[in-house]
């Protein structure tokens, strides 16, 4: 399945690699690891990660307080943010409009 980001949730991924590289070099790259580790998870096994809502799925990831929110809608997988999950759960609900 072909994996695509929101451009907000890519906005967010790049917010989030430049603080966690910030904070310690090769953090950023170790993040970014992560979240393309999740992304072959969600593409090899759509339906496994928890379910949010109908159709709506989380798949957290190991390392970092984060996670990959996405729907999967013909055939594909549309990754709707990537959440800081101690944040204002639910911000991106608006976003399953677009």
């Amino acid at each position: 399945m072909t994996v695509r980001f929101l451009e907000v949730a890519e906005i967010e991924l790049d917010q989030a690699f430049h603080w966690y590289e910030s904070q310690a070099p090769g953090l950023g790259d170790a993040f970014l690891i992560e979240v393309l580790s999740a992304v072959e998870r969600i593409s090899l096994y759509p339906e496994a990660w928890h379910s949010l809502d109908e159709g709506l799925r989380r798949c957290r990831l190991n390392r970092f307080p984060y996670g990959l929110i996405y729907v999967v809608e013909n055939g594909d997988i549309l990754v709707l943010a990537v959440a800081h999950l101690h944040r204002e759960p639910g911000y991106w609900c608006d976003r399953l409009k677009l």
